[in-house]
């Protein structure tokens, strides 16, 4: 019988961004470089950017949406949004 190794689970969450007018480019380069963020991606409707971020504890990823994302310059508003079952 052959087992997997299967690591520790990963916390992921998504977050939903609004940027100021014009700084859109800016705020997706200095969201990019933040490490545990995966995608970040430009989107319709009342956000401008969608971003997702995988951490090992749902409290290290909370920690960088507070402490790193939102202070980049440039960003009006965020929503998170944390994922409760993968598929």
């Amino acid at each position: 019988m052959v087992m997997a190794l299967v690591g520790p689970a990963m916390e992921t969450l998504y977050l939903l961004v609004e940027t100021e007018m014009n700084r859109l480019e800016e705020v997706m380069r200095r969201v990019r470089a933040i490490p545990h963020v995966v995608e970040v991606e430009a989107v319709t409707g009342p956000f401008d950017l969608i971003v997702k971020i995988r951490a090992d504890h749902i409290n290290e990823a909370l920690d960088i949406v507070v402490h790193k994302i939102r202070k980049v310059p440039g960003i009006k508003g965020t929503e998170t949004l944390v994922t409760v079952a993968g598929a």
